[in-house]
């Protein structure tokens, strides 16, 4: 059993910049408040094999959560799995980024959440909160991205 959500931002940046700044992981603190602390591994340029180690906060318990950069096609597509074992994980999530008339970038986010054990039970309750905020996290995206300039 799964369940999607998705957000569709544009972004008053140069599609190689938005690039750039999604895929280093370590920026998400700055727009997914769920977030407490990054770390990638191996440091240098992310690249298909690259594994963010995330401290997250949901429904008021910590947890760790891994994921691992299974596709990379600058400046237009980033793929990402999770690799951890919890309750509900991303089974599959990524960007997809495309160039807009006036210089900016359009920003497609995703991911597919997967419920494990009592996760199953809990998935229809984490997709329904992840698509209501879906469009303030594009919100929180945009603004990010944008200030990072």
């Amino acid at each position: 059993m799964s369940t999607q959500f998705e957000v569709v931002v544009d972004v008053d940046r140069p599609i190689e910049d938005v690039f750039a700044y999604l895929a280093d992981g370590r920026n998400d603190p700055e727009f997914s408040p769920r977030v407490l602390a990054m770390e990638k591994s191996p440091d240098g340029d992310t690249h298909v094999g690259t594994v963010f180690h995330s401290t997250v906060k949901d429904a008021g318990m910590r947890s760790q959560r891994d994921f691992e950069i299974y596709e990379l096609t600058a400046p237009t597509r980033m793929r990402w799995h999770e690799v951890s074992h919890n309750s509900i994980t991303a089974e599959e999530g990524g960007y997809d980024l495309e160039p807009t008339s006036d210089g900016g970038t359009r920003v497609r986010l995703f991911n597919v959440l997967e419920g494990h054990g009592v996760g199953k039970v809990l998935l229809p309750l984490a997709g329904s909160a992840a698509r209501r905020d879906a469009p303030a996290f594009g919100r929180r995206i945009k603004k990010a991205v944008e200030a990072s300039a």
